[in-house]
């Protein structure tokens, strides 16, 4: 069971290797899609996802083609500022794509247009531009984990009494 996060051409190093160790903990995929604004093997990149790197599922695309011609037949939920459907209202299910745009610009105008049914919102105060990008996806991945019962998660910590 894995849940597919897709991060379209992300600007900050540092909010890929967040993003990256929320997928490393929670087992979902991490997919980028290029141009990057930064080198994978970044030093800012893996200090933030720090040494989750070895349990990260990555994939990189070419492209927004290429990424689609690779998961067709798939169910896509487009995180934006633009959208209408809360994304608490949207029912998750194993193996959905939430697909983010760069911290910058968000995505592209046409491809929400093409995809409006599924443009998802997190409500925010209006007048304010955004959350971060980080922060966006950790709330989006554990709202789609938490409809479905947090399936493969550790739900219970352990203390160590003396």
């Amino acid at each position: 069971m894995a849940l597919n996060i897709v991060l379209v051409q992300p600007d900050i190093p540092q909010n890929t290797g967040n993003i990256a160790r929320t997928c490393a903990v929670t087992g979902a995929r991490l997919h980028l899609v290029k141009p990057l604004g930064f080198e994978i093997d970044n030093k800012h990149v893996r200090r933030a996802g720090l040494d989750y790197w070895d349990e990260l599922d990555i994939s990189v695309y070419e492209n927004l083609e290429d990424f689609f011609e690779k998961n067709r037949d798939s169910t896509f939920y487009f995180f934006t500022t633009k959208g209408k459907r809360n994304y608490c209202d949207v029912k998750y299910i194993d193996r959905d794509f939430l697909v983010f745009g760069r911290e910058t610009k968000g995505l592209d105008e046409k491809l929400i247009k093409k995809n409006y049914k599924n443009a998802i919102r997190i409500p925010m105060k209006e007048n304010i531009r955004s959350l971060n990008l980080s922060n966006c996806v950790a709330i989006a991945v554990y709202e789609a984990y938490r409809q479905l019962d947090f399936i493969d998660l550790l739900q219970e910590g352990k203390l160590t009494f003396e």
